[in-house]
């Protein structure tokens, strides 16, 4: 998990956005590339579905963080 980061502005969200996205290709991305060159179609499947998984818990952290501002 990534540390929590106060976000002020537009600038500081996009920020976050590439970090969020880099941490996401680098940990379920090579592993889906890596499946898609050596795996079986179960194996595929499976990443992939970690790498869905991954961007729905991000853009559920940026809402709840949104949501906690109410």
């Amino acid at each position: 998990m990534l540390d929590t980061r106060i976000i002020d502005s537009r600038d500081d969200f996009a920020q976050w956005a590439i970090d969020r996205a880099n941490a996401i290709l680098t940990d379920q991305g090579s592993e889906l590339a890596t499946a898609a060159r050596n795996g079986s179609e179960a194996q595929i499947g499976e990443t992939a579905q970690a790498l869905g998984q991954a961007i729905v818990d991000a853009l559920l952290e940026a809402f709840d963080g949104l949501a906690g501002d109410e």
